[in-house]
């Protein structure tokens, strides 16, 4: 839990408040960004909320804080019905999980619930209010992770629903040896006629992302949205297997048609499919410019 004592400087005055635990994982910022900023190496708050959105949205990035960096001098009313909001929707049946774990490097992890079979893409933490939510909706059939980065607390989600985990083989560690499905090779994979598995090795060698009914593309860590350099974009200070196969593996991507970027790090990007080309081609002379 955030501590009182550890509260930054940088903070305004009120209830909310960033410690100095913080780890700069931006979660924070793009939740709730009427209520957070980044503020030196750290976020903190520059407006308390007022509004009931603003007070909800806070409380959310609160709960999906990675290292409980965020607190408050009152204690919350209404806290088990923020619980009960996660996952949180972002279109369709497709939602935000909120939790992240500081053992995925805070990555956002995705649910998707289909008559066929949910998937949970990524893994948050184990949270019981968050586990209780997905039961409700039907549980979990595949945990499909789309690097050896963002597994978190992957091996209890499977013992607890059943799942089959899915990971690329070259991405396959001491820690995922028990992964049931293990992909190999850089063909696309048809997991079901609506999740297509696409490999982009790069950031890692096994590096995977899916791309669902051909309009949500679950980027891990190959692809977001900057908010800096306002276009897409990878991370090259973060490239831990290969930058040029990275942008190899980039122009492949671009030859499919979504609507959606939704990262593991990095921010989510919705327009139309014709403006994503356009981002996409832009995102490709960018990374060849590094």
């Amino acid at each position: 839990m955030a501590n009182l004592e550890k509260r930054r400087s940088e903070n305004i005055s009120g209830n909310f408040y960033v410690d100095s635990s913080c780890i700069d994982c931006d979660t924070c910022r793009w939740m709730s960004p009427a209520v957070f900023h980044k503020a030196g190496n750290q976020s903190a708050v520059y407006h308390q909320p007022t509004e009931t959105r603003e007070i909800v949205e806070a409380y959310e990035a609160l709960l999906s804080c990675p290292t409980a960096s965020i607190g408050t001098v009152e204690k919350p009313s209404n806290i088990k019905e923020i619980h009960q909001r996660f996952p949180l929707p972002i279109a369709d049946n497709v939602y935000h999980c909120g939790y992240h774990s500081e053992k995925s490097f805070a990555a956002a992890s995705y649910f998707i619930q289909r008559e066929d079979g949910n998937i949970l893409i990524d893994s948050p933490r184990f949270s019981p209010p968050l586990v209780k939510q997905l039961e409700a909706k039907g549980g979990i059939k595949y945990l499909y992770l789309t690097h050896k980065d963002d597994i978190a607390d992957h091996e209890k989600f499977a013992n607890h629903f059943g799942c089959e985990r899915i990971l690329h083989k070259d991405d396959i560690t001491e820690k995922t040896q028990g992964v049931e499905i293990q992909l190999s090779g850089e063909q696309t994979i048809s997991l079901t006629p609506d999740l297509l598995i696409i490999p982009v090795p790069g950031h890692s060698k096994g590096h995977t992302v899916l791309l669902y009914k051909k309009t949500y593309l679950f980027t891990g860590d190959h692809l977001a949205w900057s908010p800096y350099l306002n276009h897409l974009y990878a991370f090259h200070r973060f490239c831990w297997y290969d930058w040029e196969k990275q942008i190899s593996s980039m122009k492949m991507l671009a030859d499919y048609s979504f609507e959606w970027v939704l990262p593991g790090h990095g921010r989510r990007y919705h327009n139309d499919r014709e403006t994503m080309k356009e981002q996409m081609t832009n995102c490709i002379q960018w990374m060849e410019s590094q």
